[in-house]
């Protein structure tokens, strides 16, 4: 069975990363069990499995990892080619820096407030009511997650996400900026090893 973590950061079986990941066993295993339960859940539940991947092709479309995110957008287009373009045109929407937000103008950390893109969602047709709301959710949590609020709650609720989808969801995208960032950690490592040896 793949491990995704190992696919996405190119480790090779007995590599040194590999040996290096072997030394944090449960960590390991709980990465891969943690991708197994949001994104291929044996009973999905309040989301569905295209829900779960269209978040995930646009998250990971968000952080500009062009690995992962085409790993992303594969399992989506495997599952509802009909959604790519729309997800796709999204990304296009949402991209941007951050992390974005504002402090109060007397605080102590007020020359940290920076305005930013608000994000909406392009077409919320083509992506259909709840996962318009998921996206411009996700993207709070990726670019604002110091303004996240009981309204962006209930923007969620307004368009047919209960409580335990809502969960779901934000678990979702709090394991994907965790993913990426292991990645690209994991990367980072390898190409330093790579120049350290050659």
């Amino acid at each position: 069975m793949i491990d995704v973590i190992d696919h996405l950061a190119g480790i090779e079986p007995d590599s040194p990363l590999d040996h290096l990941r072997e030394q944090r066993p449960d960590a390991r295993e709980h990465a891969q069990r943690a991708f197994d339960a949001l994104l291929t859940p044996d009973v999905p539940g309040e989301v569905s499995l295209v829900e779960r991947d269209a978040v995930a092709a646009f998250v990971t479309g968000l952080h500009q990892d062009p690995r992962t995110a085409r790993f992303y957008a594969d399992r989506l287009a495997e599952l509802a080619p009909d959604l790519l373009g729309a997800v796709r045109l999204e990304i296009e929407a949402a991209s941007t820096t951050g992390p974005y937000g504002s402090y109060p103008a007397d605080g102590p950390l007020a020359a940290e407030s920076d305005e930013g893109l608000r994000y909406r969602a392009r077409d919320p047709e083509a992506l259909g009511i709840r996962l318009a709301a998921a996206f411009e959710h996700a993207h709070l949590l990726v670019f604002r997650p110091r303004e996240a609020d009981p309204k962006d709650l209930r923007a969620l609720a307004d368009a047919d996400w209960s409580d335990t989808g809502i969960v779901t969801l934000s678990q979702l995208v709090a394991f994907l900026s965790f993913q990426i960032r292991v990645v690209a950690g994991l990367r980072l490592l390898g190409a330093t090893q790579k120049g350290t040896t050659s």
